[in-house]
């Protein structure tokens, strides 16, 4: 028998849980569930709504990102749900967030100092670098792990100096107390500073891992007023963790959002996730979705399907789930949510295929050119060039046309065919799946997720109704 909900949201990042959230607000009775582990632990954990404009050159950064929404282009995911359910969506998410996230209280961009000393602009920002914003005036001190090699705090200081901020940077290093190993997990550097642990110290004795921490980064403070460290200063006593520092050192103390794996992103995934179990969402982990099928009820042919169920994969054994709605958030191109092959045969492993010992650009033919982009799930339509040679231009820095793959969708999210038709009447899609807009070079990847996560859940609980 089929698992029966109102709602079944399918991928579990900040997409798929914002959907779920914002169903389950409207009463419906929802499921989440997920091929893999949320991709939020590689997430910086910031929020940015916009950061650059499009096809400006890499100008800005924006210091108004809702200024510049009006001026998107048709099919941007922003354009699609518009400037009012951007800000119900942060709204929302404020919401759930509580006091472990800033930047309610502007419109403005904040300015967040990450790793490589670079700044970036974002509209919500964990507590944990909030006292360490670029528009603050007062010196830092920037203070690198020696087996945390993805900060390099001196090189980090002369990067944000030659950014032209408003205040003096100095970086140094130091050795972690307790840790030795280059390989520990970030979760480890957490854990000791979670729970104080006893670490050895120089005279043989041993101390509290805070008090060893502060002991070291105390020779190097000199008048510094803020103290930044990467982004490992506790897990679940995390607060606790940063107030104990900085009481200790007499400075404000931040985190520098750093690379994946990510501890802010983790502690997002760990907010979302309650969030959804208080919702009463049902969430499960590592069942893919291999299938669907229509329930072949449309009353006129130019009618769209409309899906009865889809079959999971749980262990080997095919189980269907139906629904009344469904939501979309499997990611890009990245998250394999949408995908790209040779051609329509190359799974077949031929020579024909394009799977030739020679590679790419080994014929000038048009079987050789030409390349598919499809999502794996429903199969809906992916706009894309045939020939694989317009999908990249040879500027690696450049605008990259595939950067913009993805679902092209009406104005309730619906995926559209090759006819601007929707593919399915009870189908959603939100998050990185979605076409039209580079959220790397926009720097608006997490905001397009809430907006159209928001906007998906909420449509998809009113065609429940």
């Amino acid at each position: 028998m089929a698992i029966e909900d109102d709602i079944l949201v399918i991928g579990g990042g900040l997409a798929g849980a914002t959907a779920a959230l914002a169903a389950a607000d409207q009463g419906a009775r929802v499921r989440l569930v997920s091929h893999k582990q949320s991709t939020l632990r590689h997430a910086s954990g910031l929020v940015d709504v916009l950061g650059y404009a499009p096809d400006e050159d890499g100008e800005g950064p924006l210091a108004d990102p809702f200024a510049a929404l009006a001026d998107l282009p048709e099919g941007h995911p922003y354009e699609r749900v518009g400037t009012d359910a951007v800000r119900d969506a942060l709204s929302f998410f404020d919401d759930v967030a509580g006091e472990a996230y800033e930047g309610g209280h502007t419109d403005a961009n904040a300015l967040v100092p990450t790793h490589g000393g670079t700044v970036k602009p974002t509209a919500r920002y964990p507590a944990s670098t909030a006292a360490g914003l670029a528009s603050d005036d007062r010196d830092v001190l920037l203070v690198g792990v020696a087996t945390l090699p993805d900060f390099e705090a001196p090189l980090a200081a002369d990067h944000l100096a030659a950014a032209g901020v408003p205040f003096e940077a100095r970086g140094v290093t130091i050795q972690f107390p307790g840790i030795r190993r280059d390989d520990a997990k970030i979760t480890r550097y957490a854990h000791v500073l979670d729970q104080d642990e006893r670490v050895p110290t120089a005279g043989g004795g041993e101390t509290g891992a805070r008090e060893a921490l502060a002991t070291a980064v105390g020779r190097h403070l000199d008048g510094e007023a803020r103290v930044g460290f990467p982004a490992v200063l506790g897990d679940e006593y995390a607060d606790e963790v940063r107030a104990d520092l900085a009481d200790r050192l007499g400075a404000d103390v931040f985190e520098v959002p750093m690379g994946p794996p990510s501890l802010p992103g983790l502690r997002l995934e760990d907010l979302l996730y309650d969030a959804l179990e208080e919702a009463g969402v049902r969430t499960v982990t590592g069942v893919p979705v291999v299938d669907y099928e229509t329930d072949g009820a449309a009353s006129h042919a130019d009618e769209p399907a409309r899906i009865d169920h889809v079959v999971v994969d749980r262990n080997g054994t095919e189980i269907p789930h139906r629904a009344d709605e469904y939501v979309l958030a499997t990611g890009g191109l990245v998250g394999k949510g949408v995908r790209s092959r040779r051609n329509r045969d190359a799974e077949s492993g031929n020579a024909e295929s394009g799977n030739s010992e020679h590679g790419i650009g080994a014929a000038e033919d048009a079987s050789e050119r030409s390349g598919v982009v499809f999502e794996p799930i429903f199969d809906c339509h992916v706009p894309h060039p045939a020939d694989r040679y317009e999908w990249f231009v040879d500027d690696a820095f450049g605008d990259q046309p595939y950067a913009r793959f993805g679902l092209a969708v009406d104005r309730d999210l619906r995926p559209l065919d090759a006819g601007d038709e929707p593919e399915f009447s009870n189908l959603r899609a939100a998050g990185a799946v979605l076409g039209g807009y580079d959220f790397a070079a926009e720097k608006s990847g997490a905001g397009v997720s809430l907006a159209t996560g928001y906007v998906a859940g909420r449509r998809a609980a009113e065609g429940d109704r």
